[in-house]
């Protein structure tokens, strides 16, 4: 076997490998926004059930702006499950949707591993932006609401 050869085996073990990659972190992103809209939809119908009462100004003002970092929060999860089907990028379904079968079997003349990696990774790096910003909020929503609580033992 050539070095050539045991390279481009290499290249196309890699760029599978790659490809495979990338799609699981999607569909962990996914779920873990699944999770965690639940989770704060439960904490915002908790909520809901102590609006009517009558707190101390505090309670109810950091219950407000709890009530805002987790209502920011689920924006942005769903956001992070929110199809995305623009684009075109040649390396995606969306993309092969719009073209007739003469024109797929053009666009696979070609390997499109590579491309779809690069497709793939964007949209998993803005998905776990996403996400990573949605947890900030739903922590701070956290701490608000303990401090919330505080008021109310005052």
């Amino acid at each position: 076997m050539t070095t050539a050869m045991a390279s481009a085996s290499a290249i196309d073990k890699n760029l599978d490998t790659a490809c495979a990659s990338v799609a699981s972190e999607i569909a962990r992103t996914d779920g873990k926004s699944s999770l965690l809209l639940a989770f704060n939809g439960a904490v915002l119908a908790g909520l809901a059930s102590v609006a009517d009462k009558d707190l101390p100004p505090v309670t109810k003002a950091f219950g407000a702006l709890a009530i805002l970092a987790l209502g920011a929060a689920a924006v942005l999860l769903l956001l992070v499950v929110r199809p995305r089907l623009g684009g075109n990028d040649k390396a995606s379904f969306p993309y092969w949707a719009r073209l007739d079968e003469d024109e797929i079997r053009d666009c696979m003349d070609g390997d499109t591993r590579a491309a779809c990696i690069r497709v793939l990774s964007n949209l998993a790096v803005g998905k776990f932006t996403h996400l990573r910003h949605a947890v900030d909020l739903s922590l701070a929503a956290l701490v608000l609401l303990a401090l919330a609580a505080a008021g109310v033992a005052l």
